[in-house]
C-alpha cells in the first residue's frame, strides 16, 4: 500500500504518569487482507485490558494499543462485503493486531459494525468492546433469554460493561429481576438510570443484603471484581447458579463446588484471536445495538472525552483507569 500513519505506542511497561509511557511514531499501513477495513479513526475509547496492556504486556519494540474506535472507512479488502468506503463504523478490534490508536487502522469487517447515526463518533467509540462483552456474558456464557426467570447480580455495574450489561437486560430480560452494586448513591442513581431494579453497597455485607432482595438466593452473578469474592459468591448463589467473569481468576474456587456452581469466562478477543467459525457474530451484535441505540433504547456510556488522541491524552486516560474510580466510560477524540 505504501502509506505510513501517526501511531501512538509504548517501548516500555512505564507508569502511566512517566511522560514517556507513551509515544507518538510514524508507522506503515500493513497490506489489508481479504476482510480488512482501512479506517481513519475519529475517537477512541480506554479499557481496563488496555491499562493491564501497557503496564505488563511486551512492547516487542513498538506496540500500539486501543480497541474500541470509531471512524470512516477509507479503502476495502478484495473480498469485502460488508462495507464501503465512505461508511462510518465502529468496533473493538482484536487484542493479536496493532490497536486503535492511530490514525489509519486496520481492523476485520466481521467484527466491525455500522455507526449508530443518532451516536457521534466520540460517544459512540464507548460502545463496542463493552457491548460485545456485555451481550456474549448474558446471552453466549449465560444463556439467558426473554424467557429467563431469576435473579442476576451485577457486580460493578458502574463500569463500561455493567453500564451496558444493565442497559440490555432491561430490553431482552423482562422477567429478570436486576441487582446491582454501587458504592455511593451518585452510582446508585446512575445504575437506576440504566435498568438496574435493585441496588445494594458492595462495601457492606453483601449476603445480608441480598438475602433480603432474594432470600433464597441469586440464579446469576456477573462479576468484574472477582478477587475476594468466591466465599460471598458461594454464599448468596443458588445451588446449580452461575458465574460470568470478566476479570482473572481467583485462586481457589472450591468453595463452589458444594452448591455445583457454574463458572464462566467471557473474554471478547476469543472469536477473532481464534479466527472461530461465527466470528461475524460480533458483526451482527454491532449492528443489533447501533440499532437499538438508534431506536433510544441504548445510551452511550461516555462519562469524560479527552482531546486530541496523543501521547499526553492516552497518559491521562490511563491515570484515570488505574484510579479505579471512574464511571463509564473515557473517550478520546481528533487528532493534532
Amino acid at each position: 500500500m505504501g502509506t505510513t500513519t501517526i501511531a501512538i505506542g509504548y517501548e516500555q511497561n512505564l507508569p502511566a504518569t512517566h511522560p514517556e509511557a507513551f509515544i507518538e511514531r510514524e508507522i506503515d499501513v500493513p497490506e489489508l487482507g481479504p476482510h480488512d477495513l482501512l479506517v481513519e479513526v475519529e475517537a477512541v475509547s480506554v479499557n481496563p485490558v488496555d491499562v493491564k496492556q501497557r503496564a505488563g504486556a511486551p512492547a516487542d519494540g513498538f506496540r500500539v494499543l486501543g480497541f474500541d474506535a470509531s471512524g470512516t472507512v477509507r479503502a476495502v479488502g478484495a473480498e469485502v462485503t460488508l462495507f464501503a468506503a465512505g461508511d462510518q463504523v465502529f468496533y473493538a478490534g482484536s487484542i493479536d493486531r496493532p490497536g486503535t490508536n492511530q490514525r489509519l487502522h486496520v481492523v476485520d469487517e466481521r467484527i466491525t459494525g455500522r455507526k449508530p447515526t443518532k451516536l457521534s463518533f466520540v460517544d459512540s467509540a464507548a460502545l463496542p468492546l463493552t457491548a460485545i462483552t456485555a451481550w456474549e456474558a448474558l446471552f453466549d456464557r449465560l444463556g439467558l433469554t426473554d424467557a429467563s426467570t431469576g435473579t442476576l447480580l451485577v457486580v460493578g455495574a458502574t463500569g463500561g460493561v455493567g453500564s451496558i450489561l444493565l442497559q440490555l437486560a432491561e430490553v431482552f430480560l423482562p422477567n429478570v429481576t436486576v441487582v446491582a452494586t454501587a458504592s455511593d448513591e451518585d452510582r446508585a442513581a446512575w445504575v437506576r438510570g440504566f435498568g438496574a431494579e435493585q441496588v445494594i453497597n458492595h462495601r457492606e455485607d453483601i449476603p445480608g443484603q441480598i438475602a433480603e432482595i432474594a432470600p433464597n438466593g441469586v440464579d446469576w452473578v456477573f462479576s468484574a471484581h472477582s478477587a475476594d469474592q468466591i466465599e460471598t459468591y458461594a454464599q448468596i448463589l443458588r445451588p446449580f447458579g452461575h458465574i460470568v467473569a470478566i476479570d482473572d481468576s481467583p485462586r481457589d474456587m472450591s468453595p463452589l463446588k458444594r452448591k455445583s456452581i457454574a463458572w464462566h469466562w467471557e473474554f471478547m478477543f476469543t472469536r477473532p484471536v481464534q479466527q472461530t467459525p461465527d466470528m461475524i457474530e460480533q458483526h451482527r451484535i454491532l449492528n443489533v445495538v447501533s440499532g437499538l441505540v438508534d431506536k433510544d433504547l441504548i445510551r452511550t456510556t461516555t462519562t469524560k472525552t479527552l482531546t486530541p488522541i496523543s501521547a499526553d491524552t492516552l497518559c491521562e486516560a490511563h491515570a484515570l483507569i488505574e484510579g479505579g474510580h471512574t464511571v463509564g466510560k473515557v473517550v478520546i477524540s481528533g487528532w493534532k
